[in-house]
């Protein structure tokens, strides 16, 4: 029921395709029902790639289902490894597949075949997408890094390290990687190898030759850095660098484990963000309310960026990956807020319409639930949509991704100047209320389905119910529709506090008289 609305996440045979999309040299085979066999769609059509998933599907019909669906997963791997000469395969089964029980693991280590043939669990009615992506690529580390392997002496030479994480339909992934590595780069850092995105068998046999392992996104990368810290025995950087501060930690991390004075990386930061944070424009934008939702690493990231970079307000915290509920836990409690750990977006957009943000930075999802309540919205995670691939180099890693999360974040934010030319022309057909923000679409075609803009209607009073006058609901219409929430949460809450139970236009400017001291 719930993939006939929205998901924030695919089954996790999707998390296994990504991680199989962005890697050379390896195939998947996926037992599966005609039906099930949408992977072009993502990568093709979302990401924009260029070349089609290297998935077979062994697209059985239900006329299949009492014959030996069996022989039909023998035959479609034999043909995959026939056609496309892999260096090692995946085999697993889609959650349609696994109810009837083929063991296509088993089915695959009786067929002999000369290359690595790696089965993979995925149980799809109790884990989901990046949960898969994680553990397809622990079985891959597992399965073909080579133990013996160790770095060689340092004598002479640079550093190295892994960049482990990003795959195919990442957000961002592959920008990502280039700005750390160029961060690496000024350093004095070389990456040996980055996986899966880009990796091939002989890079992930390879992974031991490496002085350290930086877990760039640990619902990808976390159990197959614990495995390589216990097989290796070297350390994991686990600051994920995002926003100008945080690049900052990950840097003095890195060096710290590799023995590096960061002071001449840190001294060559090109970012514009915390200058640009103080302008007189952005400082406007203080104490601003935001809501924010997303996979852990992204909004947890995102959470410290709007606190402590943009002087935001965090109201709400939230992510969709269970997996990470401690570390979301964590940070909502340093901002005073309480945490919402859910993969029902019903239940986001509930907090939302409560809590009334100005600003929220969430998902595809957020931005569909951000339009429907006529509130600005910025894409910060995954699940995203074709426009959060743009052709553009566009990270949100390190200096230069803290410059684009400028941008992404402010942008949609009405600023100082032009809330004071829309109070100005309030009265002109161009800016008023009917008219609704220009960069949210229509109003007419939003206000019957908005429960935060729409202004009520005086009722009756009932008993704890507070309402408002007919004058007092005609005169708060004249407050700008960007401050009016704001406006009416505090008249409400100075109402409230006196035992006021209707809201006259003398209580509304005794409110502002009284919030304005």
């Amino acid at each position: 029921m719930k993939l006939s609305a929205w998901t924030y996440e695919g089954p996790p045979h999707v998390g296994a395709m990504r991680v199989a999309t962005g890697m050379k040299g390896v195939h998947f085979v996926l037992h599966a029902p005609q039906g099930d066999t949408y992977a072009d769609l993502l990568f093709t059509m979302i990401e924009r790639r260029d070349h089609r998933p290297p998935v077979t599907w062994t697209t059985f019909q239900a006329r299949d289902l009492g014959k030996d669906t069996a022989a039909l997963f023998t035959s479609a791997l034999a043909d995959a490894h026939a056609r496309f000469r892999p260096e090692a395969l995946l085999v697993g089964a889609s959650c349609t597949a696994e109810l009837i029980q083929d063991d296509p693991g088993g089915l695959a280590a009786t067929m002999g075949l000369p290359v690595p043939v790696i089965p993979l669990e995925l149980p799809s009615y109790s884990r989901k997408e990046n949960w898969g992506a994680a553990e397809t690529f622990l079985a891959l580390v597992r399965s073909l890094a080579d133990r013996s392997r160790r770095p060689p002496p340092r004598d002479g030479r640079r550093p190295r390290v892994n960049l482990l994480g990003p795959t195919a339909l990442g957000f961002r992934h592959r920008d990502d990687v280039v700005e750390i590595s160029r961060l690496l780069e000024t350093l004095g850092v070389d990456v040996h190898v980055v996986a899966p995105l880009g990796a091939s068998v002989a890079d992930i046999a390879s992974l031991g030759e490496a002085d350290l392992d930086i877990c760039l996104y640990p619902e990808i990368a976390d159990m197959a850095c614990r495995f390589l810290e216990r097989t290796f025995g070297r350390p994991t950087v686990r600051t994920v660098p995002i926003g100008h501060l945080a690049t900052c930690d990950f840097l003095r991390d890195v060096a710290g484990h590799l023995g590096l004075d960061p002071a001449p990386a840190l001294a060559c930061a090109d970012a514009r963000l915390p200058w640009w944070s103080r302008s007189v424009d952005s400082t406007y934008l203080t104490g601003k309310r935001v809501f924010i939702f997303g996979d852990a690493t992204h909004a947890i990231a995102i959470a410290r960026v709007a606190h402590e970079e943009l002087g935001f307000e965090v109201v709400g915290l939230g992510c969709y990956n269970r997996e990470f509920a401690r570390e979301l836990r964590a940070a909502a409690g340093k901002l005073g807020v309480e945490p919402l750990i859910t993969d029902d977006w019903l239940e986001v957009e509930a907090r939302i319409a409560a809590l009334q943000p100005e600003l929220v930075l969430g998902t595809q999802m957020e931005r569909m639930i951000a339009k429907r309540l006529r509130l600005p919205c910025a894409v910060v995670s995954a699940p995203v949509h074709v426009q959060d691939f743009p052709a553009r180099y566009s990270p949100v890693m390190g200096f230069e991704g803290a410059n684009v999360l400028f941008d992404t974040i402010v942008h949609p934010l009405v600023m100082g100047l032009e809330e004071h030319l829309l109070t100005m022309f309030r009265e002109d057909f161009e800016f008023s209320d009917a008219a609704g923000p220009s960069h949210l679409g229509s109003a007419h075609a939003l206000q019957a389905s908005s429960p935060i803009h729409a202004e009520p209607v005086a009722a009756a009073p009932a008993e704890g119910l507070i309402v408002w006058t007919a004058d007092a609901e005609a005169e708060l219409r004249k407050i700008p529709f960007f401050v009016r929430g704001k406006a009416r949460r505090n008249t409400e809450a100075y109402a409230c506090a006196r035992g006021i139970t209707a809201i006259t236009v003398e209580t509304l400017y005794d409110a502002k008289s009284h919030f304005a001291r």
